[in-house]
């Protein structure tokens, strides 16, 4: 699957959630409920998934993780937050590059169309090999 389609589908999947749930719930359900709804539609996907950093060769489990991990190629970082802002993107730019991936979505389920709370992340500086 193309990384266009994907991204659509996801954001589809994310829409349906929303348009059930509606705004207003803290992260976790949002998060629930979309692993269940990208399960049911034949996803691979992963949640809470553990990333360390590497400092000097080290590696080190800061305690990060990823909300949720589509396919082993699209991380996804949800949110339930007034608006989204700039430390929220480089929160997903970071994760990207500590996991080496270069697509990431940036949803925030705390709004009243979702589509106004979707941001698609790429990470331009990822080694293509």
């Amino acid at each position: 699957m193309i990384d266009n389609e994907l991204t659509r589908k996801v954001i589809g999947c994310a829409i349906e959630v929303h348009r059930r749930l509606g705004p207003g719930l803290l992260e976790h359900p949002y998060q629930e409920c979309l692993y269940y709804e990208l399960q049911k539609q034949g996803f691979h996907v992963r949640k809470e998934v553990p990333l360390p950093l590497v400092y000097d060769d080290v590696k080190l489990e800061c305690g990060y993780r990823l909300d949720l991990v589509v396919n082993n190629k699209l991380i996804i970082e949800l949110k339930s937050v007034d608006h989204l802002n700039d430390l929220h993107l480089a929160q997903v730019l970071t994760y990207l590059k500590l996991a080496n991936q270069e697509l990431g979505l940036l949803i925030n389920f705390n709004e009243l169309r979702l589509v106004d709370g979707v941001k698609r992340v790429i990470n331009s500086q990822i080694n293509k090999q």
